[in-house]
């Protein structure tokens, strides 16, 4: 496997091959990461982040204009895509569709002249590495595969050239939610397995949680934060960050802090000393979270109730509503009768601090100790 350092990386498109983003930024603009050895990186953020850009600069598809990129120390930034050994899962699957399973396998050893007993040995220790039932896919064609078990061969066909690195552009996001679910599940168990190093892109923030031993956060082709989800949940390093992850999303409003108390909305309360000690006097964004909210208290706020999502499963339920014209999500238990409004009191100890209309925290309440 590898450990791979990615230094100070700037990508620009020109105008005759790709459209330049409206904002005249570069594709990556400045990125660094540094992956260890066997470790499974998640990338998430909008569309248009840089996300398989970043990806296609790692693989060698494209050339950066500035920075390097390193390979266990070795700089690969001028070696060509098929020299760096790198298995690559596009969403598409991208696999050859007149050959069966076996042949999508045994095609890397084919154009590199390898001997016909060394193919047979390492697609058969492929599909065993692969776990059950694997080997019922290698006598069939693409087309009569599922999406899940074309996605499983592709895998495969990365596995058996033994590469250092892994590439996932969006794997699954073409598979039905179920399918998903599953595949998701497989192809954990197999990076677990086999300590391959990945970078995994995805759009699906849920995804990335599970996927990653820790997660990149892009926006516009930086880097906003790299860590672990609680790491991005608790302790974001920007209003972008605690906007983006976290489902449903985090409420914002505008607020207030005057001698040690919060004001909004016509309510106040006593700052936690912590809270007290980082904020200072005057305006300020306070950002909730959905289970940041006390029920039914008397220093409460008056949320205006729109619609009530109940999910069964979860033993919980959601409603999205308004606080003085901005929008709030509060969790409630799933049996919570109907209202049109609630009474909901912020958790000043769960509670996010912002700079007004900026992106800097002033505070955050870090992983909560429950235990």
């Amino acid at each position: 496997m590898a450990r791979i350092d990615i230094d100070h990386v700037v990508k620009h498109y020109v105008d005759d091959r790709i459209v330049q983003t409206n904002t005249g930024r570069p594709a990556l603009d400045d990125v660094s990461l540094q992956v260890a050895d066997g470790e499974t990186i998640s990338i998430v953020g909008s569309s248009g982040c840089g996300k398989s850009t970043l990806l296609k600069v790692v693989a060698g598809i494209e050339d950066p204009d500035q920075g390097r990129v390193r390979y266990d120390g070795v700089d690969v930034t001028g070696v060509r895509p098929q020299e760096r050994g790198v298995g690559m899962v596009f969403q598409d699957y991208a696999l050859y569709p007149s050959m069966k399973g076996k042949g999508n396998l045994a095609y890397y050893f084919d154009v590199h002249d390898s001997s016909k007993e060394e193919a047979e040995q390492r697609v058969r220790e492929t599909a065993e590495r692969m776990g059950v039932g694997f080997d019922l896919l290698l006598g069939q064609v693409p087309t009569t595969l599922s999406g899940g078990e074309q996605q499983r061969v592709a895998i495969a066909r990365c596995i058996v050239r033994d590469p250092p690195l892994f590439l996932m552009d969006e794997p699954i996001c073409n598979l039905d939610a179920k399918l998903r679910e599953q595949t998701r599940v497989e192809i954990r168990k197999l990076l677990r397995k086999f300590k391959i190093t990945t970078l995994y892109v995805t759009h699906d923030q849920q995804e990335a949680i599970f996927m990653g031993d820790r997660i990149v956060v892009m926006r516009d082709g930086r880097i906003e934060q790299v860590g672990t989800f609680d790491d991005l949940y608790y302790t974001p390093a920007s209003r972008f960050v605690a906007t983006f992850i976290g489902s449903p999303p985090i409420s914002v409003l505008p607020a207030a802090v005057t001698d040690g108390r919060l004001q909004l909305a016509g309510a106040s309360w006593d700052l936690p000393s912590p809270v007290r000690a980082a904020v200072p006097d005057g305006p300020v964004d306070l950002a909730i979270r959905p289970e940041g909210w006390r029920l039914d208290e008397a220093d409460g706020l008056a949320v205006s109730v729109r619609h009530i999502e109940r999910l069964p499963t979860e033993r919980a339920a959601f409603a999205y509503g308004t606080v003085a014209g901005r929008n709030v999500t509060v969790i409630l238990p799933v049996d919570h009768p109907e209202r049109d409004q609630l009474t909901a009191t912020p958790d000043l100890d769960r509670a996010y601090f912002f700079e007004p209309d900026g992106e800097r925290p002033l505070h955050t309440p870090g992983v909560l100790e429950l235990f």
